[in-house]
């Protein structure tokens, strides 16, 4: 926890203290489940659509304060559209390294994300690490705030249990690009690669792991609080990785295709190409779909 609290910049004390669920009244939490319950069945919707959606549900908001509980929630519409999503000005940002490189084995490439949580009195965000060659979830953690510090946890647990990845790939989130995370995977002599801005599906494993846990748990059991999300999750997990058959990797289990290294594999094809990766932190747009997946099984 020291070393932790260290590479994220906390005071211990702030870590050791009790934390206090966020006030929110029961408009902005219903508001918050209509517009995860869209986003995770129309992601391509961004705020002009979702407040149109909101309204036929008998909700009249304005668009600002839909963008303001997207960004919130941290979600992002996958049509083009200005100053979204954006990262840390002073962090570094890394270039995308996946397009096109096939995936052969485990723990040749890992990735995160970060997703909102609905609670029955407030949210949470969940943080997974997924290997992309047997979708195996490798560690994750829940949080009631987007800071660093949980992230890095989830990272070094992973880490501990799985050894390390040749490549670790995140989006451009202020959490992944920070110093924090960033000197983690350094340490460990990890290439580090991110989405490129406007490409939402350089980190599809991960979306879609985040569709098949809210509509195969999350939306079935409703859960109340941080504790009884993080219980049922450990639940999920379990069974997700141990006894879930999965299509993509011919209805094996992610665990037996990470132990045997056999049965998995993917790859990121690019319908546009480009010449080069952008990674200025000034580059403006909403994520947006420019990529095909193609899931490989050996």
């Amino acid at each position: 926890m020291v070393r932790q609290c260290k590479l994220a910049s906390v005071n211990r004390s702030t870590v050791y203290a009790q934390s206090e669920a966020l006030e929110v009244n029961d408009e902005v939490l219903m508001l918050c489940r209509l517009i995860d319950e869209q986003y995770t069945r129309s992601p391509f919707y961004g705020s002009r659509r979702m407040v149109v959606y909101l309204s036929k549900q008998g909700y009249r908001v304005n668009r600002k304060r839909v963008q303001r509980l997207m960004r919130q929630m941290g979600l992002a519409g996958m049509a083009p559209g200005p100053h979204t999503s954006q990262g840390h000005p002073e962090h570094k940002v890394y270039p995308y390294l996946l397009r096109g490189v096939a995936v052969e084995r485990p723990n040749q490439v890992w990735s995160t994300d970060i997703t909102y949580i609905r609670l029955a009195r407030g949210f949470a965000y969940l943080v997974a690490i997924i290997d992309w060659y047997s979708r195996k979830v490798l560690s994750w953690r829940v949080s009631n705030s987007m800071d660093a510090a949980f992230c890095v946890d989830c990272l070094e647990d992973a880490l501990i249990q799985h050894g390390q990845p040749e490549v670790f790939n995140s989006d451009q989130g202020s959490q992944f690009t920070s110093a924090a995370f960033t000197d983690v995977l350094k340490r460990e002599g990890i290439t580090i690669s991110m989405d490129g801005r406007g490409r939402a599906l350089d980190n599809i494993f991960v979306e879609r792991l985040w569709r098949t846990i809210k509509y195969e748990d999350i939306y079935l059991k409703g859960y109340g609080d941080i504790c009884s999300l993080t219980l049922g999750l450990t639940e999920y997990f379990a069974f997700y990785n141990r006894e879930r058959p999965h299509q993509s990797l011919g209805n094996m289990t992610p665990d037996k295709v990470y132990k045997s290294a056999v049965g998995g594999g993917a790859m990121i094809l690019d319908k546009y190409p480009r010449k080069s990766e952008t990674v200025s932190s000034k580059k403006t747009g909403q994520r947006c779909s420019a990529a095909d997946v193609v899931a490989q099984t050996a």
